[in-house]
């Protein structure tokens, strides 16, 4: 074999920080070791993966066109040294999860997962849709569990659970008493929503379909539990996923509001990167979710 796999993890690295130095502190080697590896990748092939610019080196055609490959191929290696070494079955994964999937619902698999295996490792990062789904194409991330709808050529998406959306109150908010709340109920109403690029926003949107431009939207906040504080202190209704605001109904806290015309479910999903090798972890963790969702 031509090349090692130590050139190719210098090769995934530079492409993903497109630099060397960078590049090399993140696999504990010296800035000249990884730009010789680059370097010697490149010439025992006769071609050029990065176009130099400056310090930056940007990944050309030619290094867009291997590195799927390249990811799959260290991918498996990784589960051969796991199986090796550790012992294990399944190696590490590293989640990405949209805030209500991860807040809600990811914690908890999570936990069962290391109850049963004490030795897992798993990585879960929290952000939204948009964010998601970027991370998993430059394959920062294994997976993604989002909530918004998406549709991209290079993405496996696979329905997991059913989900809806709930309209929401304070128990002495003026709507609180209404059975259910009409068109221009919804329009008079100040709202409190969640940011552009979320699942949450895009299933709204779609909610709302007819209606969008008459809403008063007041504040936009990335976070849901700052969502609920702020419906809860009277500064407007919210709508968010129902998995969020159960404890709150419960307790009373929050009051969910009627509002049968308008349809609020929709489906969450995993998103994998169709050229990403499906590692044992990342099997494992897929098994648990669908255990979780039964």
């Amino acid at each position: 074999m031509r090349f090692s796999l130590r050139q190719l993890e210098v090769f995934l690295a530079t492409a993903h920080y497109q630099n060397i130095s960078k590049a090399a502190d993140s696999l504990a080697m010296s800035q000249s070791a990884a730009s010789s590896a680059l370097k010697e990748l490149e010439q025992q092939f006769d071609v050029l993966l990065f176009d130099r610019v400056g310090k930056r080196l940007q990944m050309n055609e030619q290094g867009r066109l291997i590195r799927p490959r390249v990811e799959a191929l260290l991918e498996q290696a990784k589960d051969v040294e796991q199986t090796l070494i550790q012992h294990k079955d399944a190696g590490p994964v590293k989640v990405g999860a949209t805030l209500s999937i991860g807040n809600y619902l990811a914690v908890g698999i999570m936990t069962k997962l290391l109850a049963t295996h004490p030795d897992a490792e798993v990585s879960l990062e929290v952000a939204n849709t948009e964010t998601i789904v970027q991370r998993v194409l430059n394959y920062d991330i294994d997976l993604g569990m989002i909530e918004g709808e998406i549709q991209h050529s290079e993405l496996n998406i696979i329905p997991w659970r059913e989900d809806a959306l709930a309209v929401f109150c304070a128990p002495d908010h003026p709507l609180a008493s209404k059975k259910t709340l009409t068109d221009d109920d919804l329009v008079q109403a100040a709202w409190i929503l969640r940011e552009s690029g979320s699942g949450t926003r895009q299933a709204f949107e779609r909610a709302m379909h007819g209606i969008l431009s008459d809403l008063t939207v007041t504040f936009e906040l990335q976070h849901t539990e700052a969502i609920k504080r702020a419906v809860e202190s009277g500064l407007g209704i919210g709508c968010l996923s129902r998995i969020t605001l159960e404890d709150a109904f419960r307790r009373g806290n929050l009051i969910q509001l009627d509002v049968p015309h308008r349809d609020f479910d929709r489906m969450l999903y995993f998103i994998l990167h169709k050229k990403k090798y499906k590692s044992a972890g990342i099997v494992r963790w897929l098994e648990y979710c669908e255990k979780d969702s039964a």
